[in-house]
C-alpha cells in the first residue's frame, strides 16, 4: 500500500484528505491512502518517516513550508529558489521538496484576473505561502507589495495601508490563515471601505468558503476567489511528481 499524507502543526480545516481520497476512489487507484499527520514541531518529521515506512509523497501546510527545508534531502531548483517546500516526494529512502504551491496560484489566477497595463498586487502575508505567490507574480510580470506585521525594507505594515494603497493595487492577495476555520472571526486589518467592484480579492484560505475578508470584498462589489481552486491544483501536480510523471 502506498501511503501520502499531510504534516502541518493543526490540520483539522484542511480538505487534502477528502480530495485524494475521492480521487483514489474516482480513479481507481486502490493501493494508496492520504492520512494528516499532525506534528507539534518539524523536528518530529523524522520520526514520522521511521514509523511510516510505506511513505512515498507528503504534502506540507502552514507552519512548516519553510522550516521543513533542512530536513530534506534534496531540494528541486524551483523550490530552492521560492524558498518555500508544499510537496515532499519520498524513494529510495531520500527525501526530495517541491513547490506545487506556486503552479496552483499562477494557473487559477490567471483564470480569474485579467492582467492589464496598470496591474499591481497587494500580497499580504510573508511566510512560506506568500513566496510562492511572489514567484507567480513575478513569472506573470505583476508588479506587486507585500505587506507584513514586521515589515522588511521595500514592504508595508498593515497599519500603513490607506485607502490611496488599495486604489493602487486592484488585485489583493491573504496569503496568512486569518479568517482560517475554526477562528472565522479572523480578517486581514485592510481599508475595507476603500475596495469597490475595480478590485479582485484572492484568499488562500478555503475553509471556510467564504472568508471574512472575502465576505468584505463581495459586499464591496468586488471578484472574488478561495483557495480551493488551487488547492486542487497543486494536489495534481504533487501527484504528477509523487507518480514520477511529468512536473511543470
Amino acid at each position: 500500500m502506498r501511503r501520502f499524507g499531510l504534516i502541518g502543526k493543526k490540520l483539522g480545516h484542511s480538505f487534502s484528505k477528502r480530495y485524494f481520497t475521492e480521487k483514489f476512489g474516482r480513479e481507481g487507484i486502490a493501493d494508496a491512502a492520504y492520512e494528516l499527520y499532525e506534528l507539534p514541531e518539524i523536528t518530529d518529521l523524522p520520526e514520522l518517516l521511521k514509523r511510516e515506512p510505506e511513505l512515498v509523497g507528503l504534502n506540507v501546510t502552514v507552519p512548516y513550508k519553510e522550516a521543513v527545508m533542512p530536513f530534506l534531502d534534496e531540494l528541486d531548483a524551483a523550490a530552492a529558489q521560492i524558498g518555500a517546500v508544499n510537496t515532499i516526494r519520498i524513494a529510495d529512502g531520500r527525501t526530495k521538496g517541491y513547490n506545487t504551491d506556486f503552479i496552483g496560484f499562477r494557473d487559477t489566477l490567471e483564470g480569474f484576473y485579467l492582467i492589464h497595463a496598470g496591474s499591481r498586487a497587494l500580497v499580504l502575508g510573508t511566510g512560506g505561502a506568500a513566496k510562492a505567490v511572489w514567484a507567480a507574480l513575478k513569472s506573470l510580470r505583476i508588479p506587486y507589495t507585500s505587506v507584513s506585521r514586521n515589515p522588511a525594507a521595500g514592504e508595508l505594515s498593515y497599519t500603513s495601508i490607506t485607502p490611496e494603497t488599495l486604489r493602487l493595487h486592484d488585485l489583493i492577495i491573504n496569503t496568512t490563515p486569518l479568517g482560517m476555520a475554526p477562528d472565522t472571526d479572523g480578517a486581514p486589518a485592510i481599508p475595507y471601505d476603500a475596495l469597490t467592484s475595480a478590485h479582485y480579492l484572492y484568499d488562500l484560505v478555503y475553509n471556510p468558503e467564504q472568508t471574512l475578508f472575502l465576505q468584505k470584498g463581495f459586499a464591496a462589489g468586488a471578484k472574488t476567489i478561495n483557495g480551493l481552486p488551487m488547492l486542487h491544483a497543486q494536489a495534481d501536480a504533487a501527484w504528477k511528481i509523487w507518480c514520477n510523471d511529468t512536473f511543470r
